[in-house]
């Protein structure tokens, strides 16, 4: 059956007897229906146009998908076990037959209404009655009787639990079907309010008052109920769900009682409970990689150029060491160090070499969270915990769930947080914000921080219990001036990137590049390098690099001339260590103590404040007495004069 240029399916279907659809297989969408099955259903044509078959019938769609496998197997089937709703609310009573159309891209469905058959066959036998006299009505008595017979026989064999109840709901036949899924005889239920014996509570067990119970409101109302989500109590107790049909019986115009017709779909319904479950597990993995995704494609643009350890130093080789011990296992690591000094690659190493390297490393900047906002991050919250959660929001932790959750920066949670972050540490359990479910995580904790969590503890600004929770394994990344025979080699990966990014021609570094880099002291470590580097490259002239260095930067007013590189004096890491507290000392001296801000030791040296804070704690700095000391030396005299 092919379409016409007008979208429809021709003059025989639009205009035919029987009520017709055509349904598309590929997305199940109702293509078109004839003026037959719009009076049938009293619904619009175009109406029926836009809508999914699914839509007309809801709770039934495992009987329908049965159906249409049916049909899909042998060509042509028909069933009576779905059922419409009528536009005006009725169920009607139908006989489906499908027929799959050429091309194997749709269905036909023909929509038979029983009660308007059966109406017929009575008015075809009221006119054979007509006109056959009485001879006739003899054949039909017969006819009738044998009716009856098959009747009896039918119930007898049917699969479906069938019994019947009077006006008063008390039972009037039961047959075998029922018998054997209730485990209640025949004897048993006539005669008994059927309600009270096996329906008498609901599926969470809270009471079923009888005046509810749609079996008693068919022969109350006169009309036919169907039901598919209730249950029926058994002879020992057990609750069984069911399916279950309630027609009315009448003689004339008055209901005498009514037939239940019920099935036993306990089994269908765990099964579709488990691939309800399924499917909604499928659902929150594919969302869960689709965060993982989003979060790593956004790691990968910030990870920078430097992907791994770099250095044949002792201290480089110690954590190599350090790294191959601590990764096979899942104890928590407590990297420590300066501002720049590589310990997200550590914690990457660690992660990458252990088994769970297959999960993703999820990395969380503590310093860069605002603190309102520390427990939604973490943990996540729930649609409408607070102002502006406009949807539910999985935290960090439970994206890193069965994977390595990088805390950076550690030191910077607040006091009163600390004690949440404990509890998921020590049992792997917390809840979103806004949300009473308690949701289990099993993360690997690597967490890194540039300042002396011990002091910390001291001061009452970090818990002793969180720090040893965290400093299972301790490693130390050291600064790049306590490693300078890494500098060459970190300064020529780092010029390949540099080409490589900025799509230079190709570079390399001098010999006395490479001595002034190393005779450097590197307040910022590879960090600092590493924008040096960059900027190196962006000043290259004709395949030259120019290295720009704080310490190098010619005083005001002199004159260029042509720069003579001489070797550099040997000097041992203590007379580094040395040169450069020196330097900080005479920069704190000039600023009166002031670190940061204008006129500060920081804006002098031209570093950062943060690193310069480090550099005062790594070199041991008392930086409040040199503070005292400032103040002592500007104290006033007596007569108010300086």
């Amino acid at each position: 059956m092919d379409r016409t240029p007008d979208g429809s399916y021709g003059a025989a279907f639009e205009h035919g007897v029987e009520a017709c659809l055509v349904v598309e297989l590929a997305s199940g969408r109702i293509l078109d229906a004839n003026g037959a099955v719009c009076r049938l259903l009293s619904y619009h044509r175009d109406l029926l146009r836009r809508m999914p078959i699914v839509d007309l019938h809801r709770g039934q769609e495992p009987a329908l998908l049965v159906f249409t496998e049916a049909v899909l197997t042998k060509g042509v089937y028909w069933t009576r076990d779905l059922s419409v709703r009528h536009a005006g609310g009725a169920e009607l009573c139908l006989e489906y037959a499908g027929a799959l159309l050429p091309g194997g891209e749709a269905l036909l469905l023909t929509l038979h209404d029983l009660d308007a058959r059966r109406q017929r066959d009575i008015q075809d036998e009221g006119e054979l009655y007509l006109r056959d006299g009485i001879g006739e009505w003899q054949r039909v008595e017969r006819v009738f009787q044998g009716i009856e017979r098959e009747n009896q026989l039918i119930l007898q064999a049917a699969g479906e639990g069938i019994y019947g109840v009077n006006a008063e709901g008390k039972g009037t036949f039961v047959n075998p079907a029922a018998e054997r899924i209730l485990g209640w005889s025949a004897a048993e239920l006539l005669g008994r309010d059927i309600h009270s014996v096996m329906h008498h509570h609901r599926p969470d067990g809270s009471p079923y008052p009888a005046h509810e119970c749609p079996i008693y409101a068919a022969f109350r109302e006169g009309r036919v109920k169907r039901v598919s989500d209730e249950v029926f109590w058994t002879r020992d107790g057990r609750p069984i769900w069911v399916e279950y049909t309630s027609t009315p019986i009448r003689t004339g115009d008055r209901v005498i009682g009514a037939v239940i017709v019920f099935r036993d779909v306990s089994q269908r319904r765990e099964a579709d409970e488990r691939l309800r479950a399924a499917l909604s597990e499928v659902d929150r993995l594919r969302r869960r990689l689709e965060l993982e995704n989003a979060y790593l494609q956004e790691e990968i643009r910030l990870s920078g150029n430097h992907h791994g350890i770099i250095g044949r130093s002792a201290a480089i080789q110690k954590i190599l060491q350090q790294v191959e011990l601590v990764a096979p296992t899942d104890a928590s690591v407590l990297v420590t160090g300066e501002s720049g000094t590589g310990k997200e690659l550590i914690a990457r190493a660690i992660h990458e070499a252990g088994r769970r390297s297959g999960r993703p490393l999820i990395r969380v900047n503590c310093a860069a969270i605002p603190r309102e906002l520390f427990e939604s991050e973490f943990f996540g919250h729930a649609k409408g915990s607070f102002t502006g959660a406009l949807r539910d929001r999985v935290g960090r932790f439970e994206l890193a769930d069965g994977g390595t959750l990088f805390l950076d920066e550690v030191g910077e949670i607040p006091l009163d947080l600390q004690g949440k972050l404990l509890r998921v540490l020590q049992d792997g359990l917390f809840e979103r914000v806004g949300e009473e479910r308690t949701r289990t995580v099993d993360v690997r904790i690597v967490a890194a921080t540039n300042r002396d969590l011990k002091a910390e503890v001291a001061r009452g600004r970090f818990r002793q219990d969180l720090y040893f929770r965290l400093n299972v394994f301790p490693i130390e990344s050291p600064p790049l001036r306590e490693r300078p025979e890494d500098i060459p080699l970190l300064a020529a990966h780092l010029l390949r990137d540099a080409v490589r990014k900025l799509n230079t021609v190709d570079l390399s570094l001098t010999e006395g590049s490479v001595r002034r880099l190393v005779g450097y002291g590197w307040p910022g470590n590879v960090r600092e390098l590493q924008n040096v580097i960059e900027r190196a490259a962006i000043l290259a002239r004709n395949g030259r690099i120019h290295l720009d260095l704080p310490a190098e930067e010619a005083g005001a007013g002199s004159l260029p001339g042509p720069t003579v590189e001489a070797p550099p004096a040997i000097e041992t890491r203590r007379d580094l260590r040395n040169r450069e507290r020196a330097s900080v000392l005479a920069a704190l001296e000039a600023a009166s103590g002031k670190v940061s801000g204008p006129g500060g030791a920081a804006e002098r040296m031209g570093v950062p404040a943060t690193t310069l804070t480090s550099r005062i704690k790594a070199l041991g700095i008392d930086l409040r007495g040199l503070k005292e000391r400032a103040r002592a030396k500007v104290r006033p005299v007596p007569d108010g004069g300086w």
